[in-house]
């Protein structure tokens, strides 16, 4: 289901909330999520951290630490495929 908030970019897909691990980049920021993979062998859970750069749209104030809620979107760089569409941290 693709959407169009009110950053103006269409979304599709995966949706995430994570933490702002870095913000020093103009309009983009790194984004990690820890995440929880289940080992057969073992058969035992471990945690791994995500990280991925998202887009900051103009209307979105990020720092390093907070709470975000992101989404999939169109490429729109050569490593950026998601945006922020919430800061939940306000």
């Amino acid at each position: 289901m693709k959407t169009k908030n009110e950053i103006g970019i269409t979304t599709h897909g995966r949706i995430f909330v994570g933490r702002v691990k870095s913000a020093k980049a103009q309009k983009t920021a790194v984004v990690e999520w820890e995440r929880t993979l289940y080992l057969r062998k073992y058969e035992r859970y471990e945690k791994r951290l995500s990280k991925i750069q998202v887009h900051i749209p103009d209307s979105i104030e990020v720092k390093e630490g907070d709470i975000v809620k992101i989404a999939e979107c169109r490429p729109l760089s050569k490593t950026k495929h998601f945006v922020i569409i919430e800061n939940e941290s306000n």
